[in-house]
């Protein structure tokens, strides 16, 4: 059973970054909680995408509240990306990107 918590912060989060980074160039993935695709370039419809980005909740949550860096993640071993735009550094954290 999904934490009911995790998956409103999860869903509202991955939400704000498709608004702040509209397209369909980037599957982003927190598993079993949500994905969404986001980011300009290429549009992605079918099978794997090209630009794909995997992590737990908690740390996407982390890195959605400026708590933890894209680059001490990656270095943790916490993010699985693949693609040349598989990167949210520039976005995140996302309070600092979002208007007001």
């Amino acid at each position: 059973m999904l934490d009911q918590a995790t998956l409103s912060a999860v869903k509202s989060s991955l939400a704000q970054l498709a608004a702040i980074s509209p397209g369909r160039a980037i599957e982003v993935r927190v598993p079993p909680y949500a994905v969404i695709q986001c980011g300009e370039g290429p549009t992605h419809t079918r099978g794997t995408p090209p630009n794909v980005i995997e992590m737990l909740a908690e740390t996407w949550l982390s890195l959605a509240n400026g708590s933890l860096t894209w680059d001490e993640a990656m270095r943790a071993g916490e993010i699985r990306a693949s693609g040349a735009r598989a990167d949210l550094s520039p976005l995140l954290p996302l309070e600092n990107r979002m208007s007001p």
